[in-house]
């Protein structure tokens, strides 16, 4: 097994025997996306990609669950209390173009990706779950799409997987 450098502790990486193995690494936060866990994934889903002795792409949480989600602890404590009808366009813009390049990467990559979850996923973790052609679970892992409890709308393409999934009636009643 080689590890690779992502640049944070956040995110640890590897390649084992045609594997690319993405960990995401902050079981003190049940692995809650943070903005330089988001970045070193980008980075790294794109590398994989392209590497041709990659040819699966694993992802998985530290500890005890696959991921929490947006920390929506940093999110509020990162907030620069700007207001103006620009800052809610560049955030949704942002928010775009980190999905793309995380969810969207794991839906659209060419090679197959599979979410191994030791643990709950959770709003965006659920979404990354989903976005992968395959799941495996442990028997006491679980699913909820959570963004309603914290007042989001679901994001990180998580509706669109669960329709493709399970279909339009279901996905709205987990959802809603």
């Amino acid at each position: 097994m080689s590890t690779i450098d992502t640049g944070t502790q956040e995110l640890l990486a590897s390649k084992e025997n045609g594997v690319g193995i993405l960990t995401m690494n902050r079981p003190e936060a049940r692995n809650a996306m943070s903005g330089e866990m988001n970045a070193a994934m980008q980075e790294m889903l794109a590398q994989f990609e392209t590497d041709a002795e990659v040819r699966c792409v694993v992802l998985t949480g530290a500890g005890k669950g696959f991921c929490a989600g947006g920390d929506v602890k940093g999110m509020a404590a990162s907030g620069d209390g700007t207001v103006g009808t620009n800052t809610i366009d560049s955030a949704i813009h942002r928010q775009r173009v980190h999905q793309r390049a995380t969810s969207g990467k794991l839906f659209k990559m060419p090679k197959p990706t599979l979410a191994s979850l030791p643990g709950a996923a959770a709003g965006a973790g659920l979404s990354y779950a989903l976005a992968c052609d395959l799941r495996i679970m442990a028997s006491n892992a679980l699913l909820t799409t959570a963004f309603a409890r914290v007042g989001f709308s679901g994001d990180y393409g998580g509706s669109y997987f669960m329709t493709q999934l399970i279909g339009s009636a279901k996905a709205r009643e987990l959802y809603y």
